[in-house]
């Protein structure tokens, strides 16, 4: 059997996991992004078994009916919606998901909140090109208001680290009750245009859906102290993009902290790499060595089983 790896930007996929204990198994990696589907079938080929990283290369029914040879695809993480789950089902195709880790997300929040808040990027620029010393003003964390949109596992651990700080909590999700924030030891907002004009910081981690769809929109950006920022390591399709660049360029709030993009890679003209007010990485919440070794590691226990049952 064949196996094709797609998106393996690292060229880590094969280091993370024990991939010898599918020794009827031929194990390949791409290591750079394929867009173009003519491409992405000619490398794929025949293969049986395509292992995905997450939501990087999206299977759609136009794709998947042109591998003719595929039986199974494993994705990395919980869910990916990304994949046309009815196109995998009619085809024929089995599919198999990995567990994956909270805290790797919850601690990029953090180093983004953090870098905002002390300007890092911008101190450690001038500290390599000799340019000012000590050019900015931080903004303290410890007593300030942090708003979280969506409070499950990703969001309680960063509700944990908050609290740490001295910081004051309030959450806000469609289901959310004031039994489940107390749980988490934070307030519950009436509303989330309240959690917005309230908070400091503002930190998005709600599952996509199509009722979660731009759920911060236009409005609830509005609602936005000026001094406050935003910070999404969740999914970009939870806000309106649109909305977010004409408030940072506007100066309507401080700046963003963002991970994740409508389009990835984010193309070099896009208005958001041209914005001093965004403190930039390129979706790397989810990529460290404990869940690579997991989302690899179960990877291979998936392809095992399937082996076997054939």
């Amino acid at each position: 059997m064949r196996c094709v790896i797609l998106d393996d930007y690292q060229d880590v996929a094969r280091s993370y996991a024990d991939w010898s204990a599918l020794p009827d198994v031929t194990v390949e990696a791409v290591h750079e992004h394929v867009a173009d589907h003519d491409r992405l079938v000619e490398i794929v080929g025949d293969a049986e078994i395509l292992v995905v990283m997450r939501e990087r290369t999206p299977l759609p029914r136009s794709l998947l009916e042109r591998l003719a040879g595929l039986r199974l695809i494993v994705s990395t993480g919980r869910r990916n919606a990304s994949i046309d789950a009815a196109a995998v089902t009619d085809l024929g195709i089995a599919l198999a998901t990995t567990s994956s880790m909270a805290t790797p997300p919850g601690e990029l929040t953090w180093a983004l909140i953090l870098g905002l808040a002390r300007h890092v990027a911008v101190e450690d620029a001038a500290f390599h090109a000799g340019g000012p010393w000590q050019s900015t003003v931080g903004r303290d964390l410890h007593g300030a208001t942090l708003g979280l949109v969506g409070l499950g596992r990703i969001g309680r651990h960063v509700a944990g680290v908050a609290a740490a700080f001295g910081m004051d909590v309030v959450a806000w999700s469609p289901h959310l009750t004031e039994d489940r924030a107390a749980e988490a030891g934070v307030r519950c907002a009436p509303s989330l245009t309240d959690l917005m004009a309230e908070s400091d910081w503002v930190s998005v981690h709600l599952v996509l859906a199509d009722a979660t769809r731009g759920i911060v929109g236009r409005d609830e950006i509005g609602a936005m102290k000026p001094s406050a920022y935003l910070v999404n390591t969740s999914r970009a399709g939870l806000v309106d993009t649109g909305a977010l660049v004409e408030a940072l360029e506007g100066g309507r709030i401080a700046g963003a902290g963002l991970d994740v993009y409508d389009v990835e890679p984010v193309p070099l003209g896009d208005r958001l790499r041209r914005l001093d007010s965004v403190l930039a990485t390129p979706h790397v919440g989810y990529v460290t060595e404990a869940n690579y070794r997991t989302f690899y590691g179960e990877a291979v226990e998936a392809i095992s089983g399937f082996v076997t049952a054939r």
